[in-house]
This record gives structure tokens, C-alpha cells and sequence, in this order.
């Protein structure tokens, strides 16, 4: 779920086209859908309204076993309601985080400023399981951009202080870590799609999923 604006940027339309193989490898349907543009004249709250008012139609479409992913933040509560609420999965968000939409959509008082995620998560989990969505719900357990945050900060101290290279993929990742006890994160340079050529100082990275309530 998109619109024109975000899939003229190189990096969203590039990750559709994964998302679209990726699919084609393991014989699932790709679709997309059009939303309205937080960032045009119906503003986020209508945009967030068409969520709610369209979804019917694409459970209708789809079913329940579609899962759906949205390209915008702002669009991301109602959307995570709506598959509660009528069927579906939702494997994670855009910017991925228990504090990402769930709060919104599940009615939740979660203190934002905290780092305890561990917490944070186990509260988000227990919400969902409650409402009927075990397994059909999922997030990074740790906030991409809290961690990117923090991680980036130690990482640029510990270049300064001559513990790390600046580059060096396994020494990002190890300051990635320090705020995210537990998780794995996978680190890689971002290749050129025309050449194949890797950027030397620009770096994807993603935390494995949790899905909430999965046995």
C-alpha cells in the first residue's frame, strides 16, 4: 500500500520490486494498492481515513490470508486496526518498532520515551494475543529508529576514540548491539541496481521479525 510520491523514491520502488520476486519464488500473489498521500490536500487525517473506509473492500479482494504492508508511518495504526479487526496479516512496519502504530491501533498507554523494549514489546504482544491476532502480527522487537539512532552515535564515538573503522560492516553492527541485547541484525552495502557495485558508505540494515504470539 503506497502512493506516486513515495514510489518515485529509488529505495521504496526497489523494495516493491523484492517484495514482487520474492513472492514469484514462493508462488504468492503480489498486488498493490493505491492510498492517499498524507503529504497532499486530505492531508494525514483523511489519509488515515481511507485506510479505515478502504480496507472492507481490500479484505473483500484478498482475503483472509493477505498480508499487508504500508510505505507510510502516518498510515500505519489504522491499517494494523483494520487487519485486527477483519482479518489478515501484518508482518511489520515501514519503520519497524512495538511503538510503531500498535499503541494507536490497540488502544495502548506505553510510555513513548522508554528504551525497555523488551517491555515495551511483551505489553504490544500481549495486547495483540488478546484480540485474536497470535501469529498474524509482527515487528522488530527493538525500534529501527531508536537503534539506528544510538548505534550510529556509539558507532561515530568508538571511530573517534580508534575502536572501529568507519566502514567496517561487523564493527556497526557490533554498536547496533549494544543497544539491542539479543537481536540480530543483518548489515550489507547498498548495490547499484544498473552496475551491480556496491556503495562503500551506503549501508541497508534490518533486524530479524518477532511475530507476536507465534508458538
Amino acid at each position: 500500500i503506497s502512493f506516486p510520491r513515495h514510489m518515485e523514491y529509488e529505495t521504496m520502488a526497489r523494495r516493491a520490486r523484492i517484495m514482487e520476486a520474492a513472492c514469484e519464488e514462493f508462488g504468492m500473489r503480489f498486488a498493490q494498492e493505491e492510498a492517499l498521500d498524507p503529504g497532499g490536500d486530505s492531508g494525514i487525517t483523511g489519509a488515515q481515513a481511507y485506510i479505515i473506509d478502504t480496507f472492507p473492500v481490500w479484505h473483500d479482494k484478498y482475503g483472509d490470508n493477505a498480508a499487508y504492508f504500508c510505505t507510510s508511518d502516518g498510515l500505519t495504526w489504522p491499517l494494523i486496526k483494520q487487519v485486527l479487526d477483519n482479518g489478515g496479516y501484518f508482518i511489520e512496519q515501514d519503520s519497524a518498532s512495538p511503538m510503531m502504530g500498535y499503541p494507536e491501533a490497540l488502544d495502548l498507554d506505553l510510555n513513548a520515551g522508554s528504551s525497555d523494549f523488551t517491555s515495551l514489546l511483551k505489553e504490544v504482544e500481549t495486547a495483540v494475543v488478546a484480540q485474536g491476532g497470535a501469529g498474524r502480527f509482527g515487528t522488530w522487537p527493538y525500534s529501527y529508529g531508536y537503534v539506528t539512532s544510538a548505534g550510529l552515535a556509539q558507532h561515530a564515538i568508538n571511530v573517534i576514540e580508534g575502536k572501529s573503522e568507519l566502514l567496517d560492516l561487523g564493527d556497526i553492527a557490533d554498536a547496533f548491539m549494544a543497544f539491542s541485547p539479543g537481536a540480530d541484525w543483518n548489515i550489507s552495502a547498498y548495490v547499484n541496481s544498473e552496475t551491480g557495485e556496491p556503495y562503500p558508505n551506503g549501508i541497508l540494515v534490518y533486524e530479524d521479525t518477532y511475530v507476536m504470539g507465534d508458538p
